[in-house]
């Protein structure tokens, strides 16, 4: 796929609206600090923002590196990161909340973009499977180095 079409992906367009959002969340708990050097704050608040906006922006990436590859084996690399990138989204709420953020409304929408972009995101990793080339393996470990 090229990256004219990736606008067109729906679990595309749902990492994007969850970077929004992650992004906007961010902002919002670090007072609209600057978000370049959110890790040189002293704030547990600020580094989990900062953690928070990382990942989101890595999910789109993942996606379109996975689908602008021939490999299926860096499609599944890929997925796999991607759902590790979601559970520590998930994660970064939960230290939000125990770090005293008041507004948990808006925590509860970001849960629920988690929750919308997870189910995005098993349909697009099944059918990445699916196309390529089937006799490639791939190993987690590997990955990781």
């Amino acid at each position: 796929m090229s990256h004219q079409n990736l606008g067109s992906l729906p679990v595309y367009q749902k990492a994007l609206e969850l970077c929004t959002l992650s992004r906007e969340l961010a902002s919002f708990v670090t007072y609209n600090k600057n978000m370049l050097t959110l890790y040189q704050s002293q704030s547990l608040r600020d580094h989990i923002a900062d953690s928070l906006l990382t990942d989101a922006v890595l999910i789109p990436q993942q996606i379109a590196r996975a689908e602008t590859s021939d490999s299926v084996s860096d499609r599944m690399k890929s997925a796999t990161f991607i759902g590790i990138m979601i559970r520590n989204i998930s994660a970064y709420c939960k230290g939000l909340e125990q770090d005293g953020v008041r507004e948990k409304e808006y925590l509860q929408l970001l849960k629920r973009e988690i929750r919308i972009f997870r189910k995005s995101f098993k349909k697009w990793r099944k059918s990445i499977a699916h196309y390529g080339h089937h006799s490639e393996t791939w190993n987690f470990r590997e990955y990781l180095g």
